[in-house]
């Protein structure tokens, strides 16, 4: 059953920007976003991300969102696309062109710092930068992430207490009034999947499954019960397992037929 909670809260009249990768978090906020605001916007980022193949989902999966539900369709505003050249120039991680082409270790290998070779410095915080930008003069104040610090990775820019700062940081810096929504913060995938569920049933779940890319690689050829990826990479593996756990949790729920006499 599709959920309406502008009809419950004081946000029906208010317009959100979700900063949405084409991925299952960033589509699961964006479900999260059209239940609770009266208008969505929609912004990405090209930063020259290995995964690039993502971008090629996003139109896929507002549109499936938007056809599960008319109230939805209507809520659903512009999408942009913007070009961030800073990690092309300088990304030194497995995850950016500068790279991509010097490291040889797997995705998800320790890098010299201790931190993942996929993490890309500063990132979630650039996104939300960019984003408070490009919504102040719309006056649009409701920014919604789909960063996780249950699921982080190890990404300190997950981090509750990082989105945190960086909101004190925009408001005090531009005089506003922003906030920053976060509604996967504290669920593991498992978690996310569920959120799905109760926002769209079995058919945003569905939705996900088949139109959000998460892999690293930007494997869209082999499709597994999960969706598409390489099934190898630190994204693909935390997606599966947060996936096998949502069907064992749906399964273990659900009530026992009762043998005919």
């Amino acid at each position: 059953m599709m959920q309406d909670l502008s009809k419950q809260q004081p946000l029906g009249g208010e317009t959100a920007l979700v900063v949405f990768s084409g991925g299952q978090d960033s589509a699961t906020c964006l479900a999260w976003s059209l239940a609770r605001f009266g208008r969505v916007l929609t912004l990405g980022f090209d930063y020259g991300q290995r995964h690039r193949v993502e971008l090629d989902c996003r139109r896929r999966v507002r549109d499936a969102l938007a056809a599960l539900s008319p109230r939805w369709a209507e809520r659903l505003g512009e999408d942009v696309l913007l070009t961030l050249d800073t990690y092309r120039e300088s990304g030194q991680n497995a995850l950016t062109p500068a790279g991509t082409a010097t490291d040889a270790a797997p995705l998800g290998a320790t890098a010299a710092d201790g931190l993942p070779n996929t993490f890309v410095p500063g990132r979630n915080l650039l996104f939300g930068l960019q984003a408070a930008i490009w919504a102040y003069e719309k006056n649009i104040r409701h920014l919604v992430l789909g960063v996780c610090q249950s699921d982080s990775s190890g990404y300190p820019d997950c981090r509750d207490d990082s989105i945190k700062a960086l909101q004190l940081a925009l408001n005090l810096g531009m005089d506003a009034h922003y906030v920053l929504h976060t509604p996967l913060m504290w669920l593991d995938k498992c978690g996310a999947w569920q959120l799905a569920e109760q926002l769209g049933g079995a058919a945003l779940v569905d939705a996900i499954v088949e139109e959000s890319h998460t892999c690293y690689a930007g494997e869209r050829g082999v499709r597994h019960d999960w969706g598409y990826g390489c099934g190898q990479c630190p994204a693909c593996r935390l997606r599966a397992r947060g996936y096998a756990a949502y069907k064992a949790a749906c399964a273990a729920s659900s009530p026992l037929e009762t043998p005919r006499a």
